[in-house]
């Protein structure tokens, strides 16, 4: 082997930039992920516990509330808290079914509303009109179709918070169904968590997921609501929560109690639906996030292309220990971050969820040019 001539071939300098994303990826790894492989809360003097006010937005939801509404107003939490359901123009028996529970639970605190906001597209009028309508600070937000883990949900989602803290993330999982797809709808979920996670351990949070997440009702109305953002069909968690979420007033919540689940997309024609609105926000994010999360996405993205280059006109020796070094680290991180958030059935699957992340990112990255429907149901 001429190394003298090898330096000045094509292929040598593939195999340079398939390095360098082994090189992007450590440094990720290391400053962002390892935060979260390494969290432990922080042990509290004195816990407090603060008057909750749980909101839901609910559009034809009747089903759902019925699954899911009990286990949220049968919670364990000494302190004063109420359930608000905002019921947005339902046409099913939403509105029935809400009358007859409340008559159980007195903390069920039901509002109806009866006509469209104009030019607010997507659920922020429904859950603006939640907010302004609760009595408490403190609020916490879970959707129609989520189920917490446990009867601990509000008492320790609640707990993060401090003077200092007013934002607390916490985890909105899918529930475990039998089949491959559910598995990659299930990865894509516990990967998007690992960011906003780690991100937020590293003083840079981006976003939080409307299916588990709490803020100051103070802080709400200091951003003048979602007044920024009304034009975007999505973005009430999101995009809202990079707009008001900062190094010092955030906080996550990793308890397996305090997760929430939910029924996963049941065809890739909703998967779509989902990702086409979470994705059509992405755009709005400050530039700053944009950068470092489409950083990590291309260098995953490039890493399978360079590899087979490599291999087929440098040295399969060298691609294969390429790939054998990202796996050791995607095994290592995310096989510890899936125990962490309960996901272990998919630590087995992690190098076949590492290749299909490459076909995941050309499918979805459509999504971005694709405008989403106004409607969030």
């Amino acid at each position: 082997m001429n190394w003298n001539d090898i330096l000045h071939q094509w292929p040598f300098y593939i195999f340079l930039a398939l390095c360098l994303t082994l090189l992007i990826q450590l440094l990720y790894n290391l400053y962002f992920f390892l935060r979260f492989l390494l969290y432990k809360s922080k042990d509290k003097f004195q816990s407090q516990t603060h008057p909750v006010s749980v909101i839901i937005c609910a559009r034809d939801e009747a089903h759902n509330l019925e699954q899911n509404l009990p286990p949220i107003l049968t919670q364990q939490y000494p302190t004063t808290h109420e359930v608000m359901v905002v019921n947005d123009n339902s046409f099913d028996d939403t509105k029935f079914f809400l009358e007859e529970l409340e008559r159980m639970f007195r903390h069920l605190k039901p509002v109806n509303l009866t006509q469209e906001a104009k030019h607010i597209p997507g659920k922020k009028y429904p859950l603006s009109i939640g907010i302004k309508s609760s009595k408490f600070e403190v609020m916490l937000l879970t959707d129609a179709d989520c189920k917490p883990a446990s009867e601990w949900w509000i008492q320790k989602m609640q707990d993060a918070y401090t003077d200092d803290i007013e934002v607390v993330l916490g985890y909105g999982a899918h529930e475990k169904k039998p089949g491959l797809f559910n598995k990659l709808v299930r990865f894509e979920t516990f990967h998007t968590a690992l960011q906003y996670f780690s991100y937020a351990l590293a003083g840079t949070p981006y976003m939080g997921v409307g299916r588990n997440l709490s803020y100051r009702k103070n802080l709400f109305f200091k951003a003048k609501g979602f007044s920024s953002i009304n034009h975007i069909p999505g973005g009430d968690d999101d995009m809202f929560i990079n707009k008001v979420a900062t190094k010092e007033n955030t906080a996550i919540v990793i308890d397996p109690d305090t997760f929430t689940y939910s029924e996963p997309a049941a065809d890739f024609a909703q998967w779509w639906k989902q990702k086409n609105r979470h994705y059509s926000t992405a755009k709005y994010y400050k530039t700053s996030h944009q950068f470092l999360l489409g950083t990590y996405a291309l260098v995953n993205w490039l890493f399978y292309p360079l590899l087979i280059v490599s291999a087929i006109f440098f040295s399969w020796q060298f691609a294969l220990g390429a790939l054998a070094f990202r796996w050791l680290m995607q095994g290592i991180v995310w096989g510890k971050a899936m125990q962490r958030l309960k996901e272990n059935d998919l630590i087995p699957l992690f190098w076949l969820l590492d290749i299909w992340q490459f076909f995941y990112y050309i499918i979805f990255s459509l999504s971005v040019f694709v405008k989403p429907k106004s409607s969030w149901k």
